[in-house]
This record gives C-alpha cells, sequence and structure tokens, in this order.
C-alpha cells in the first residue's frame, strides 16, 4: 500500500446525487488518487438531533451510484461501530486498513473554515497525509487564522476546482415529499431505488 493515495469522501448521502459523483471525481482526476473510499457516516456528529434515514436504504443507494466506477468503493470503516462517528476515528482505522497508503481527506470549503471547531483537528491534520478542499467561488477562508489555530495546515492543503452545483440531497427529499420532478438530480440507478422503495414520501421533509 505504501505510497497509494486513497481518497476519503465521507457523508450521509442521503439520497447520493449527480453533485456528488461529480465532486467525487473531480477529486480523484485533480488529486491524482488511485482509490476513493466513499464513507456513509451513519451517526454524523454534526447532525446531532436531525433526523437521518436509516443506514439501510442509503447504503443500498450509494453501492447503486458508485457501482459502474472501478475507482470508487464504499467503505464500511464507520457503519461497522458506534457513533458519533469523528473524522480522526474514521483516519485511524483507515490507517490501519491500509498501511503505508497516504490518505487524503476530502472537506468542502466550508468544513475548512469551521475545521478548528471539530473533534481534534490537529491530530486530524496529523493523521492525514492531505486535505483535498473542494472550494466553491463563493468561500471565503482565512488561512492566516486557519495556521495560528492549526499550525501546519497550509502546507498540507490541497484544492479541487469544483463546479458550483445547486443540487442537494435536503433539495431532492424535499422535491420528492412535494411530488416535483427530481429525476435528473440523481444517477438513474438511484432514481428507480427511490421510487422502487417509496423513499422519501414523508408530509415533512424538513424532517429528513
Amino acid at each position: 500500500m505504501a505510497g497509494l493515495r486513497i481518497g476519503i469522501f465521507g457523508g450521509t448521502f442521503d439520497p447520493p446525487h449527480l453533485g456528488h459523483l461529480i465532486l467525487a471525481e473531480e477529486a480523484r482526476d485533480q488529486l491524482r488518487l488511485e482509490r476513493l473510499l466513499w464513507v456513509l457516516t451513519p451517526d454524523p456528529p454534526h447532525k446531532q438531533g436531525q433526523a437521518v434515514s436509516a443506514v439501510s436504504p442509503r447504503l443500498e443507494l450509494v453501492q447503486a451510484a458508485i457501482g459502474d466506477n472501478p475507482a470508487f468503493e464504499l467503505s464500511r470503516v464507520d457503519l461497522d461501530r458506534p457513533g458519533p462517528h469523528y473524522a480522526l476515528d474514521t483516519v485511524l482505522r483507515l490507517q490501519k486498513q491500509f498501511p503505508g497508503a497516504d490518505l487524503v481527506y476530502l472537506i468542502g470549503g466550508d468544513s475548512l473554515h469551521d475545521l478548528p471547531t471539530w473533534h481534534c483537528p490537529r491530530e486530524l491534520l496529523a493523521a492525514c497525509a492531505a486535505l483535498g478542499v473542494m472550494r466553491r467561488p463563493e468561500d471565503r477562508i482565512n488561512l492566516g487564522r486557519l495556521e495560528r489555530e492549526i499550525p501546519g495546515i497550509s502546507a498540507k492543503l490541497e484544492w479541487i476546482d469544483a463546479p458550483l452545483l445547486e443540487i442537494s440531497s435536503h433539495e431532492i427529499r424535499r422535491r420528492v415529499a412535494e411530488g416535483r420532478p427530481f429525476r435528473y438530480y440523481l444517477p438513474e440507478k438511484v432514481y428507480h431505488l427511490i421510487l422502487a422503495g417509496g423513499l422519501y414520501h414523508t408530509e415533512d421533509p424538513e424532517g429528513f
């Protein structure tokens, strides 16, 4: 595994949509990643108190979304342990699973801004070979402040030019619940699984 560059793409993926796939592929290409692990998070710390769909249907949706890309792989690293699931614990477990690999943790520009408030951010930075930042044009990132709070972070940042896509899982769930079109926000297989399973048909889309 030595020298292998592996990306870590975590999320609730509720559901996974075309925006996720485009960002993942851009990260794989721009950061020269041999593999990209999709880490489905069952119990995200930043969503405590919010309802998240059950793991089983989300797992099936992610598998359907990424199954035709040999560089993408579903990781069970957070599925097979109790939560809450902190990024540091995820990376440390993946270090043991892929000894010698360079692990690149993918985050958005908004998450980078908030990184000092994460669980053990300095230890997370030390555990990663790099942080791949999917930056949007509107992101405002104060690198000076980040460097003061997490020394050495600047040297580990690798930027990803991400297209501005106004697609979100929340919006898709709302559209399903309201009976509005949502077909072209999703991979075809994911779309048909949502229809077949009757997913997201709730009277309270804010509850997701």
